[in-house]
């Protein structure tokens, strides 16, 4: 299964930070973890999802944790958790203890600019280890959080104000930023195993602001965001890691009034990208929806979430099942099961024969006032408008930004060859 937890870009994210994510799941979907209200209380809550029926697991201490308060879930099922005490970014891993919640304290990051912000990083490959990032005004820095051996340990820093964070293989060897140096964002990788060496990753035009915000290993499937096609605005495209062929911006994925926002690619495609699914979480004036998109594909399936959605939460397995974690009153801790059009399938879809959903424990909750089946191909009214289907999905650029053979994949270090990443850097031509 692949899961990718997406974080605000430098510039986009809540100045407060108080905003709890919804779920936060681990790389492989075994566990979730979130933080859970109960009235003006916040606590920690560990979902597991790799049984046959999934359930949540509350983790209160003495006392109620704060709204900025991030939780992760480990591989072992324990939740780390990270605080914020006098100024210094504590943390824990926290186990039930039957009826009670035991506490593992890791140690603490102290910064010493107050100004900078440290977060975690996206769950990584393998769930032993944990990774946050520091920005500070002019550096970065990775620290490795849980998982180490003695406590918590900064492992690499790099000149500029970083945000994002893909892994970009199955080890947790090779994290992608995006890296804010002279007023433009391009994005970098960092190898963690080599001193933190940093290399060129995303570089679609020298003038444009380029981030990187899903990877899948299997394929080599990227999707990114960036204005080179349209300077100021940003836009969703796609390319292939290690590809000489074009980044692609598809009309498609324009919704008017809506913002479209990937969350999760289909795993085990290996060496067929353009047939992977990504999931798309559309925001529009309905309220939120899940897109599913094909790079193959000139448009988007709109389908229903699940009443309770955990928005911008989910996990595909490898034969294409959606799994969107929600909570209600009546269903605390569930999981809808989508199975969304497969990709030969031909348009218009005829919405008379809904797709057979997989058998699952929990039920795809219908909203109010809906009907239809779990998984139905929906359309939000006012119509989510994308391009018409009859063009192909080329850029709206003038001539189209080109991926160019790039030096990663041959990349030698001091102490490391990059062997086994087939070229990696993405370029655009100029």
């Amino acid at each position: 299964m692949t899961v990718c937890a997406i974080e605000p870009s430098a510039g986009h994210e809540d100045e407060d930070g108080t905003t709890p994510a919804g779920c936060t799941l681990t790389a492989d979907g075994a566990y979730g973890a979130r933080l859970a209200s109960a009235g003006d209380s916040w606590f920690p809550e560990r979902w597991t999802l790799d049984g046959p029926e999934p359930y949540a697991v509350p983790l209160p201490r003495n006392q109620p944790e704060e709204p900025g308060t991030e939780v992760q879930p480990m591989g072992d099922g324990r939740v780390l958790i990270h605080r914020v005490v006098a100024g210094r970014h504590t943390f824990s891993l926290l186990y039930p203890t039957g009826p009670g919640t035991g506490e593992l304290p890791l140690g603490a990051v102290e910064c010493p600019d107050e100004s900078a912000r440290l977060r975690l990083l996206p769950p990584a490959p393998g769930g032993e280890r944990a990774y946050a990032l520091a920005v500070g005004p002019r550096t970065t820095s990775v620290w490795l959080v849980a998982g180490g051996a003695f406590g918590p340990e900064r492992l690499a820093e790099l000149p500029g104000r970083c945000s994002g964070g893909v892994w970009l293989d199955g080890t947790g060897r090779l994290l992608a930023l995006d890296r804010e140096t002279g007023g433009r964002t391009k994005t970098v990788v960092v190898d963690l195993e080599c001193g933190g060496e940093v290399s060129p990753l995303l570089q679609i035009a020298a003038d444009s602001d380029d981030r990187l915000l899903l990877a899948d290993h299997d394929s080599g499937l990227l999707i990114v965001r960036s204005d080179a096609p349209s300077p100021g605005q940003d836009r969703l495209g796609w390319g292939v890691l290690g590809s000489t062929l074009p980044v692609r911006f598809p009309e498609c994925l324009r919704v008017r009034d809506c913002s479209v926002t990937p969350f999760a690619i289909q795993p085990g495609q290996v060496l067929t990208p353009e047939s992977c699914a990504v999931a798309l979480r559309v925001d529009g004036p309905r309220g939120s929806w899940v897109g599913v998109w094909r790079p193959a594909e000139r448009r988007v399936h709109h389908l229903r979430a699940p009443e309770g959605w955990l928005a911008g939460t989910g996990l595909w397995t490898p034969e294409g099942v959606l799994r969107l974690p929600y909570a209600t009153e009546a269903v605390p801790c569930g999981v809808a099961w989508v199975s969304p059009p497969p990709a030969a399938e031909p348009e218009p879809q005829p919405q008379s024969e809904p797709q057979p959903q997989p058998q699952s424990a929990d039920t795809f909750p219908e909203p109010p006032g809906e009907s239809g089946e779990s998984g139905e191909p929906w359309e939000p009214e006012p119509p989510a408008s994308s391009a018409p289907s009859g063009p192909p999905s080329t850029p709206s650029a003038p001539r189209p930004v080109p991926l160019q053979e790039a030096p990663l994949g041959r990349l030698v270090t001091n102490q490391c060859r990059l062997a086994w990443l087939p070229g990696s850097e993405v370029r655009g031509a100029g």
